[in-house]
């Protein structure tokens, strides 16, 4: 059996009679960058999310450098962090010119630690990143207790929590302003790259909005320094077309997501995800972390597992594989390795399994089983190796 890490071509086909026509009708009007597409999708995905101001740009990453830019951050701050998230985050910080400042994660959430980000400020502090990892939203009111009492601009980076829920709130309004990815893979994809900035301040909104146009609100008339960072017309009109899909496809992840808890409990080797009780896992990665037979780090037993799946027709992932402070594009920051331990355990020991709306049980029951057997010929070949010993 084949599983793969995901499957946009089957999602594609079960909404091509929606996708076609709206993609055709950019076409038809030429509307190519911006747009009425675009404008509508922000509109929609403002509402959704109970906040004023949606700026719709080219990639998650441009709205993680937009979200501090506009918010004030510039050379000479610092920005506080997690080490445990994909290097786009700190873009937002470096391409400001200011200081990524990394902290370690959760043991359980895979988030920020509040108390580790309390300890990292100094007066150049300037913001908080919270980064809603692999679907599941950062502990937001601990954060926004530590941020009102220094005087810090609380950032959500919602790349990969689409419509997760923080205490009952979607996440993208927790905090000052959050950008969002809308990369092919993630829950709510484009066809292309493409992202957002969501707010309810109407100044950083105003400045959002000119940054992404060249600091212009109105054509050839530059007020303030700025980027290219428009969305295209068709990235609008896919957008558009598959929010309307999105609470089904997230209850198709969530139920993924029991699935595979069910199938894989009773497994010692390995720790499956938590989902924390103020949360609503959106689950766009599912990843277990490969421990072996005790509670910390099993160098390279990750590593044969993920090979042992892939030769069996499993993809698999690793998010992420080097965390943040690790980067040889950060050695200048000075931090070495055994600084952020439970960043890098996950970094050893965390694997992504295949995780998508249309996964089906026969394909997660296939998985378990495989996780399963790899375990139990560990275990043989040990039993082995012992009895040869003693004899």
């Amino acid at each position: 059996m084949q599983v793969p890490f995901l499957d946009l071509k089957t999602q594609y086909q079960s909404i091509k009679h929606e996708i076609d026509p709206a993609i055709h009708n950019i076409l038809e009007n030429s509307s190519f960058i911006l747009g009425k597409a675009v404008f509508n999708f922000e509109e929609e995905f403002a509402k959704a999310h109970e906040v004023k101001h949606c700026i719709a740009v080219n990639s998650g990453t441009a709205g993680n450098h937009i979200a501090l830019w506009a918010a004030g951050i510039g050379s000479g701050d610092e920005v506080i962090i997690p080490a445990n998230t994909f290097i786009a985050t700190a873009w937002g910080a470096t391409l400001c010119g200011a200081k990524p400042v990394f902290v370690d994660c959760e043991k359980d959430s895979y988030n920020i630690d509040p108390g580790k980000a309390e300890e990292a400020i100094t007066p150049k502090t300037k913001a908080i990143v919270a980064v809603h990892l692999y679907g599941q939203p950062a502990n937001m009111n601990p954060l926004k207790e530590i941020a009102d009492k220094h005087n810090l601009l609380l950032v959500e980076d919602s790349a990969q929590a689409h419509f997760a829920e923080y205490m009952g709130k979607k996440v993208g309004g927790l905090g000052e302003i959050s950008s969002f990815s809308f990369y092919p893979g993630k829950n709510l994809g484009a066809y292309g790259e493409g992202g957002a900035v969501l707010t309810s301040s109407d100044e950083i909104a105003k400045k959002a909005k000119m940054i992404r146009d060249h600091g212009a609100l109105q054509k050839y008339q530059h007020e303030i320094f700025g980027h290219n960072y428009r969305m295209e017309g068709i990235q609008g009109a896919v957008l558009g077309v598959k929010l309307k899909y999105i609470n089904q496809w997230t209850d198709a992840r969530r139920k993924n997501a029991e699935r595979y808890n069910y199938h894989l409990s009773g497994i010692p080797q390995i720790k499956l995800p938590a989902e924390m009780p103020y949360a609503k896992h959106v689950y766009h990665l599912y990843v277990i972390q490969v421990l072996g037979n005790n509670s910390h780090s099993n160098a390279g037993l990750r590593d044969e597992l993920a090979e042992h799946l892939v030769k069996s027709g499993i993809s698999v992932g690793f998010h992420y594989p080097v965390p943040l402070h690790l980067q040889k594009c950060f050695d200048y920051l000075g931090y070495k390795k055994g600084d952020f331990p439970m960043s890098e355990q996950l970094a050893e020991t965390g694997i992504s399994l295949p995780m998508f709306p249309e996964l089906t049980e026969e394909q997660i029951v296939y998985v378990a089983q495989q996780i399963k057997l790899f375990f139990e010929n560990k275990e043989e070949k040990f039993s082995s190796y012992i009895h040869a010993a003693q004899v």
